[in-house]
């Protein structure tokens, strides 16, 4: 495996506290600047961005084969975030025990998007292929759902369940990203956004729990598990 710490001027302990730090909490690239300087070590946040654009999208990667296997139950929804001044939406999804299923950031709310979604969750090895899914009344859903069970996709019992109420839970989860998102003030392209989107929803993900051998409020065990990802001993 390369060493994705060669040639960086900072120890790779350093360099991972930073980014697990920005990921999880609702701190600016300044805020962590600061924070460092209180511990002795001249960081610029320009580093730390860098550092989060290259690590965030290896967090996300090398997290996902040690993913809990989620229900068949789905509830998806979109939220809004801001790329070069301009809205895009954020598909997301979770199961019924509030498990993140995938994410997806698109320019456009659409059945081609949602069909994209779709796609890109049921190719996950721990999802399970589901037997509800919940959405809201937005008309791109009937058309991806519908399309999905004629390419064989979805299962033909696979049911789209329109229901507000069902989708609090999904609602809920948003909190944890559009906190994360407001401290940046939205972000200045699309690679940008989707790297650091790639990192926030993974730290969301340890931080519920979905990972092996790193329970909810185990935040040792969640530290230890993204240093061992790395070949690092937290």
């Amino acid at each position: 495996m390369d060493n994705p710490f060669k040639w960086r001027h900072y120890k790779p302990t350093i360099i991972l506290t930073c980014v697990r730090w920005y990921l999880r909490y609702a701190l600016s690239y300044r805020d962590l600047e600061e924070m460092m300087s209180e511990r002795g070590l001249s960081v610029d946040h320009t580093t730390i961005f860098r550092w989060v654009q290259k690590f965030a999208p290896e967090i996300d990667k090398r997290s996902r084969p040690y993913l809990k296997q989620t229900n068949d139950s789905w509830r998806v929804d979109e939220t809004y975030v801001k790329v070069r001044g301009k809205w895009m939406y954020l598909y997301r999804a979770v199961d019924s025990t509030g498990q993140t299923l995938d994410f997806l950031l698109n320019e456009t709310r659409s059945t081609r998007a949602a069909k994209r979604f779709f796609r890109k969750v049921l190719g996950r090895p721990n999802i399970t292929p589901p037997r509800v899914i919940n959405v809201d009344k937005n008309g791109c859903y009937i058309g991806a759902v519908r399309d999905l069970r004629k390419d064989g996709l979805l299962p033909e019992t696979c049911k789209r369940r329109p229901s507000k109420y069902m989708n609090n839970i999904v609602e809920q989860d948003h909190r944890f990203i559009k906190r994360k998102v407001s401290p940046g003030l939205g972000f200045g392209s699309y690679p940008t956004a989707w790297r650091t989107i790639q990192g926030y929803e993974m730290m969301n993900m340890i931080r519920k729990g979905q990972i092996e051998g790193a329970d909810k409020g185990k935040i040792k065990a969640q530290n230890q598990f993204i240093a061992e990802l790395f070949g690092l001993v937290a």
